[in-house]
């Protein structure tokens, strides 16, 4: 499929299509960027089945703004509209392999039951748990 250009008019309806949509937030300018993207576009190859999405953040300052980008390459994988992953810096190959295969792993009915329980003032705390109510 390779990768598919996103703006500010078509990022929502991206990322809340069903399946996975992974996307990179980069600039022209940046060096790790530029280094990321083969390995980003190899990875699109390989997983016809998921949309890679590339945002220009300076093209796209506005989208990046409210995405709260604040460095560059920043990762976004999204699963049926909800946000799985973020994390800024270029991944190795194997770690963005190790991340499609985590999320097309994931039980999604067990996903959003958690983020449910989460939001509600009424689960255990522990481990993993780091707000206040």
């Amino acid at each position: 499929m390779a990768t598919l250009v996103i703006t500010g008019e078509n990022f929502k309806e991206t990322i809340d299509k069903p399946g996975i949509v992974l996307l990179d937030f980069w600039a022209e300018w940046c060096g790790p960027c530029r280094a990321f993207a083969p390995v980003f576009e190899k990875a699109s190859e390989a997983h016809t089945d998921i949309v890679f999405g590339k945002i220009d953040t300076e093209a796209q300052q506005e989208l990046a703004g409210a995405a709260q980008i604040q460095a560059i390459p920043t990762l976004m994988l999204f699963r049926d509209g909800v946000l799985l992953f973020r994390e800024s810096g270029a991944l190795p190959p194997a770690a963005l392999e190790e991340l499609v295969t985590q999320a097309k792993g994931l039980d999604m009915e067990k996903v959003r039951e958690e983020i449910k329980n989460h939001g509600s003032h009424e689960h255990e705390h522990g481990p993993g748990c780091d707000h206040d109510h």
